[in-house]
Parts: structure tokens; C-alpha cells; sequence
């Protein structure tokens, strides 16, 4: 493949062992042979190696070898390859996130290998991901959340810790209009401004000693992906003391795309799929696909099991400046896909009956808000 770069890939081939004799191994390895065979053969999946495809930062790489590790457990008969490549969000580092026109800035060359073959699946970040996929794909998985909080990143040697300590003046570092948005709303006393790359440069740009970030406000799941969990100095949610805000549509969670129609990968992954975090991530896709947002525009939420098939989502729309916002919740039963649909669905229309549209259509959205739902 070489318009990939290709990764040190871990092949799920047992190591020879030069001590065990062709007799030895015949008769010590049928029964585990034939055991891998057999669940091979009755998930339908052949000998083939399957091609992961991810981007090329750091977070991305780890997030592809999380899944891999995951499928190399669920079925070590296959082989697998990783597979990481630059997008148009990884290729301009400059250009702030909202004034790019296009919605899948981080989806939109590793799609164009999956439908051409080369790639089986691609493993993303659930909030990178439009809610109008390309034809012919599709979400075969939705694993495990991670958290799904914001987090605060202060300078190192700064004694602040919260947002609420902050003295007037403070920059605050972020690339998201919802972030900022929220903050400003709560915390007008701050300054913002756009800080790009991935996260080791954010924090070389935070961290630098003519640097004019005060603090970051990042997803807690790649900093706890990455392991500097001990850099968090404060967690944001709709609780937090003196103002918080609610995360991205699908922050925290990987999402595997593959082709439509592709049932041997889609039966490779089964046993990766959560169905909390499936339930919870296409609510959330269906409000924003209602009011047909994305990373330009200030859409948050919140997703709770308060117990097992009642989800409590809290969703809010504010102005870039801060100064209006609407915001909803709603419990319900959700206990399928379906219902997930729309559970977000009529969430969405209760933004828009309390004045969302307004809001979205002052960004200048130039689309209308939806008044009908659809598949997620």
C-alpha cells in the first residue's frame, strides 16, 4: 500500500518453538487449531489480513492498537495490520477548526481507501465523525466510552487549578467553538484563543515559557489514552462549581467504520460492540444531525444511564459569544437503537421549540434545521 505508511503490524501466528517435534506439535496443538478454525469458520471470517486504517498522530496510532488488541483477543486466528495516514485536519495545522467548510476533516481520505478496498476498517473518534456518513459506509462498532468529560490543562507552574481561579485576562487554549462558547458563557472575564495540533504540541505550546496560554481545555479521553492523566488539574460537566459545560456529540468513544455490506468484518467486530455506549452515541448523533451541527458550531451534551435502559441526556445550544443559550434534557427508555434514534430526535425538537434555531441560524449554519429524523 503505498499510500499508506505502514505500521509495525503484530501478527497473531504462534512463535515456533524449536524444542517441539513435528510429532510434539501435531498432537500438543490439534485441539486449540481446531478450536480457532472452528470459530473462524462459524463467524465467517477467512484467513485474510485485515487492513486498519487510522490517522497518523500519536492518539490516533494508540487508538488503532487499543482495537487491535481488542480484536486480536476476540479472534487470534486473524491477521491484522495497522495502517495510519495524514487527513485534512492532520495536513493544516493553522487554519482554525470553524472556518474549515468541509465536515469530515478527519474521515475524508481514510473513507476513500475503505471503499476502495485497501482498507477493511477505520477506526475513529466518534466525535470526528459526520452524522451523514459517505455512501456505501457505514458504523459496524461503537466500544466502550471512555470518559467523555472536557478537562482543564493549566501551565506548568501555575498554582491555578479551576477555571473559577483564574484571574481576568486569562487565555484559555481551544480549538472548539462549543468549548469556548460554554466558557464564555459562564466566565466572561477570559480571554480565548485557537490553539492547534495534536496533543503533545498543544502542551509544548501551553507549557513554553513565552507561551500566552494560561490553561487548555482538551477531551479527558486522549489525555487519559496518551497517559497524562496526571496533567488534568480540573473536570468539566454540568455539576462543576462555578460553571462547567456539556461534552462533544460522541467524545470519548471509538467508533469503527467499514463498507456497507462487508459482513465479515462487520462479524469480526461484534464482539467489540457496547451496547451503553452505542445506545448513548446515536442519541447524541441524532440531535445533532437534527439541528445539522458539527465542529463549527456550540452543540453540547450530556449522556447518563441512571440505570440500566433509562438514559438522561441534557443537550445546549449557545451563541458564539456566550451571551444566549437554550438548552434541554429529557429521561427516558431507551432499549435499542431505534429508540436511541428518537430519543435524540425529540430532544432536538424541544432545543428548536425553546429558540435553538435562532441561535444556529445567527452562525450562519446555512443549512435549516431539520424537523424530521432519521437513521443514525
Amino acid at each position: 500500500m503505498a499510500t499508506h505508511e505502514q505500521l509495525e503490524s503484530t501478527s497473531s501466528r504462534p512463535v515456533l518453538d524449536p524444542t517441539v517435534t513435528k510429532q510434539d506439535e501435531s498432537s500438543t496443538d490439534a485441539a486449540p487449531s481446531t478450536a480457532l478454525k472452528r470459530k473462524s469458520d462459524e463467524a465467517n471470517i477467512t484467513a485474510d489480513t485485515i487492513h486498519i486504517g487510522t490517522r497518523k498522530s500519536a492518539l490516533a496510532v494508540i487508538q488503532a492498537e487499543m482495537v487491535l488488541a481488542e480484536l486480536q483477543r476476540a479472534h487470534p486466528e486473524t491477521q491484522y495490520e495497522i495502517h495510519a495516514m495524514s487527513t485534512m485536519g492532520d495536513k493544516n495545522q493553522v487554519t482554525a477548526l470553524h472556518e474549515f467548510g468541509a465536515k469530515s476533516l478527519w474521515t475524508h481520505e481514510l473513507e476513500a481507501q475503505l471503499l476502495e478496498g485497501k482498507l477493511d476498517l477505520i477506526v475513529h473518534c466518534l466525535k470526528d465523525m459526520p452524522t451523514q456518513l459517505p455512501p456505501k459506509c457505514t458504523i459496524g462498532c461503537i466500544m466502550e466510552r471512555e470518559d467523555p468529560r472536557d478537562c482543564v490543562i493549566m501551565k506548568n507552574g501555575l498554582e491555578y487549578k479551576t477555571l473559577l481561579e483564574l484571574p481576568e485576562g486569562s487565555v484559555v487554549g481551544t480549538s472548539s467553538v462549543r468549548r469556548s462558547a460554554q466558557v464564555r458563557r459562564k466566565y466572561p472575564h477570559l480571554k480565548f484563543k485557537d490553539v492547534r495540533g495534536n496533543l503533545g504540541t498543544r502542551l509544548n505550546k501551553l507549557d513554553a515559557a513565552d507561551g500566552e496560554y494560561t490553561c487548555l481545555i482538551l477531551a479527558a479521553a486522549g489525555i487519559i489514552r496518551m497517559n497524562w492523566k496526571d496533567r488534568i488539574t480540573q473536570y468539566l460537566d454540568s455539576k462543576t462549581e462555578g460553571g462547567g459545560l456539556l461534552h462533544a456529540v460522541g467524545q470519548g468513544a471509538l467508533a469503527i467504520e467499514i463498507r456497507e455490506g462487508d459482513e465479515k468484518t462487520l462479524n469480526v467486530l461484534t464482539e467489540l460492540i457496547n451496547e451503553d455506549s452505542t445506545f448513548a452515541g446515536t442519541a447524541e448523533r441524532s440531535l445533532m444531525r437534527t439541528l445539522e451541527g458539527g465542529c463549527s458550531v456550540p452543540i453540547g451534551v450530556e449522556t447518563t444511564w441512571i440505570e440500566k435502559g433509562k438514559l438522561l441526556m441534557k443537550a445546549i445550544v449557545v451563541s458564539l459569544d456566550g451571551t444566549e443559550s437554550v438548552e434541554a434534557e429529557k429521561l427516558g427508555e431507551v432499549l435499542n437503537v431505534r429508540d436511541a434514534d428518537e430519543f435524540g430526535w425529540e430532544l432536538a425538537q424541544d432545543l428548536v421549540k425553546k429558540g435553538a434555531a435562532k441561535i444556529l441560524e445567527a452562525i450562519n449554519l446555512n443549512r435549516p434545521v431539520i424537523a424530521e429524523g432519521g437513521g443514525a
